[in-house]
């Protein structure tokens, strides 16, 4: 089945997608960095990477430390991350409901090898 892939160019080569999303619902729900990059098969440097460019997107960060303690340290999302994840995929299923009847159509015309390949 045909699906559509969001990607938000934000100027000057700056851009947020599904992958990106993807990286801050996985530390979300880990608290973790390492383990959401783990869970993308995706080194912990390369998470790191991406969660310091998207900070630096906007006018707060979208994931923060948090301090050790009982539970030790972590990451969290802030509350910007979350309205950022939020808007992406409010945006995300705008436009899938907006493009529905075209995507429909495009898979109608697929070959039946392209089609059993979906």
């Amino acid at each position: 089945m045909a699906s559509l892939s969001v990607r938000i160019d934000l100027g000057a080569g700056n851009r947020i997608g599904p992958g990106k999303i993807e990286l801050l619902e996985k530390i979300d729900s880990s608290g973790s960095i390492s383990a959401a990059g783990r869970a993308m098969n995706m080194s912990y440097r390369r998470a790191w990477e991406l969660v310091e460019e998207m900070n630096g997107l906007f006018n707060a960060p979208l994931v923060s430390a948090r301090t050790g303690g009982r539970q030790g340290g972590g990451t969290a999302l802030t509350p910007l991350g979350h309205a950022v994840v939020a808007n992406y995929r409010a945006i995300e299923q705008t436009a899938g409901e907006a493009v529905r009847l075209q995507i429909s159509e495009l898979e109608a015309e697929l070959t039946p090898a392209a089609s059993a390949a979906q």
